[in-house]
């Protein structure tokens, strides 16, 4: 198995694309711990998990909050004794267009999704420095690349997330500790739901692939990311879109 006795935080792992990175690396053979701001929710994927003879656990956390990550890490220091990958995937979107979006909508998301990620990467460095090694993978998202109109509050957050990628990844490189991100261009989870047909179709006609991702295409990539066979990459953005922006 790739992540045979390795250890895996995955954030935002209730549902979606932190969902199925959960599983994939639970299935390569790595103790996964889950978290989210949903208690219920991401216990019953570690249990589920866990009953398909996985290794997972689960913590109530908002990455918005340092004392809920600090009590995150040490949690997963406790019950697997390391961490070796961080997967940083929780984010929320407040959408409105940039002249009607109101202060806190901005305030919010800015908070969440990057400081958020910062929180989540600084508390795991020191871990993995003492191990002389780490894998740090961050959700970015193609609009972080490109923009996106009614989303300005989530492509800053997400072009924030690129650049504190690849200034970190400087940092800590010689120690060991890869640092990457993935940007996921339009892929089915519960929130692309909420997109009119209308809407979904003429983003379909942007792709040259000729779909929409999965969940599990950008689980197949972190996996590789979080693998042996990445160990020469680092201060990537690696784009999983199906071609939608190049």
């Amino acid at each position: 198995m790739i992540l045979k006795d390795k250890v895996a935080i995955v954030t935002g792992a209730s549902r979606g694309i932190g969902e199925a990175i959960a599983r994939k690396f639970c299935q390569e053979g790595a103790g996964v711990m889950l978290c989210s701001r949903s208690a219920d929710s991401v216990a019953a994927i570690a249990e589920s998990l866990s009953n398909e003879s996985g290794n997972a656990k689960s913590v109530q956390a908002d990455i918005s909050n340092k004392a809920d990550i600090e009590a995150l890490v040490d949690s997963t220091l406790t019950e697997f004794a390391r961490v070796d990958i961080l997967v940083n995937n929780a984010g929320i979107t407040r959408d409105a267009l940039f002249m009607r979006m109101k202060d806190d909508d901005w305030d919010t998301v800015l908070q969440t999704n990057l400081t958020g990620t910062a929180y989540c990467m600084r508390a795991v460095i020191r871990p993995m420095m003492r191990q002389r090694g780490g894998r740090i993978i961050n959700i970015s998202s193609v609009v972080g690349v490109a923009g996106n109109a009614g989303q300005a509050n989530y492509a800053a957050s997400k072009a924030g997330i690129i650049g504190l990628t690849k200034s970190v990844a400087r940092e800590v490189g010689s120690r060991g500790i890869t640092v990457n991100a993935i940007t996921p261009g339009f892929i089915t989870t519960d929130m692309t739901e909420k997109i009119s047909e209308a809407a979904q179709q003429k983003m379909l006609e942007m792709i040259p692939a000729g779909s929409f991702g999965t969940p599990a295409d950008v689980a197949e990539t972190a996996l590789f990311l979080a693998s042996d066979a990445a160990r020469y990459i680092t201060g990537q953005a690696v784009q999983v879109d199906g071609g939608m922006f190049m």
